[in-house]
């Protein structure tokens, strides 16, 4: 017998009162930051973050709903697994399946976007069935939420993987834990210890193949934080241009889930990115690189090429 693929976007249920990846009861209520990292990265977790609403939560205070049989059999392993590889540094971070990556960052995003909707809908910026939502973005974090059964449910993807996921090695190997996300587009960067991750999550690989030459030509580098955020700042900017929602083909069968990707190109004859712009980017670039204070106008001093800390830039091509 098939079990349904819950969907929270159907009844836009964001009301803490089911699992926020099941839709089963009974809930508790689980940390979004879970608190193995929040101890490895020596943090109080009375640290600050600003949601979109303008409000101000501290890392131990953001909490999803989830069911007790989804923690103990899905959530828990997966949070052991990610543990321990952080714990190893990069070499660990590395070994990792990158479906565990996906669905752990995947999960934390989900879990931010589950406490913003709840927000939106106290200020009535969004209404309560979602109904002034794009259609698209739904459909986007839909997609996503449903791959993300595969923490707890046997989920089958058919030839392709739905992410980007780089991971570098840093040359300080005791970076401060620290990371960003960007909701609509569902890109995430972190940096912790030794390690970089970057990672798309609704691309089907596109990000990674936009800027294979320069992953190819840092392949066996070690990079300053400066160089990883510069990295990083062209992942976000280039998930802004993609410009193409992946569809998907969604079949329940005998309690698996199939998943098969259509063709991004479909009937389009456009390129899957909007051009790039040197000036847009730089601007990316200059809030990445706040922690060195380099400012818009010595980013793009030259128009033509954009300040970069790698030897070749190789930024992809202004038309």
């Amino acid at each position: 017998m098939n079990r349904p693929i819950y969907n929270p976007f159907k009844n836009f249920d964001f009301k803490n009162k089911c699992c926020f990846l099941s839709g089963e009861e009974p809930v508790e209520q689980i940390r979004v930051l879970p608190e193995w990292l929040i101890q490895m990265a020596s943090l109080t977790g009375d640290e600050q973050i600003k949601l979109l609403d303008e409000s101000i939560r501290t890392y131990k205070s953001l909490t999803v709903p989830a069911n007790a049989i989804v923690v103990e059999n899905g959530i828990d392993p997966l949070e052991q697994r990610i543990e321990s590889a952080f714990a190893k540094g990069h070499e660990g971070v590395w070994a990792l399946p990158e479906l565990d990556l996906f669905n752990w960052i995947g999960k934390l995003m989900y879990s931010f976007l589950y406490i913003e909707m709840q927000g939106a809908i106290r200020l009535n910026q969004l209404s309560g069935d979602g109904m002034n939502m794009s259609q698209g973005l739904m459909h986007k974090f839909g997609n996503l939420h449903t791959m993300l059964q595969s923490i707890y449910r046997e989920v089958v993807l058919e030839d392709f993987t739905p992410w980007s996921i780089v991971i570098v090695p840093l040359k300080d190997i005791n970076t401060a834990f620290s990371f960003r996300d960007e909701i609509n587009t569902l890109t995430f960067s972190l940096k912790f210890k030794d390690f970089g991750i970057i990672a798309c999550l609704q691309d089907n690989g596109t990000n990674k193949r936009y800027h294979q030459e320069i992953i190819d030509s840092i392949k066996n580098q070690i990079l300053s934080e400066q160089q990883f955020e510069e990295l990083a700042a062209r992942f976000f900017y280039s998930a802004y241009l993609f410009n193409r929602l992946p569809e998907y083909t969604i079949m329940p069968v005998d309690d698996v889930i199939y998943i098969d990707a259509m063709p991004l190109k479909g009937m389009q004859n456009k390129p899957l990115f909007d051009a790039w712009a040197h000036k847009t980017y730089a601007q990316v670039l200059e809030n990445f690189w706040k922690p060195w204070e380099h400012t818009l106008f010595e980013i793009i001093k030259d128009p033509m090429a954009p300040l970069s800390y790698f030897d070749k830039p190789l930024l992809p091509a202004t038309t």
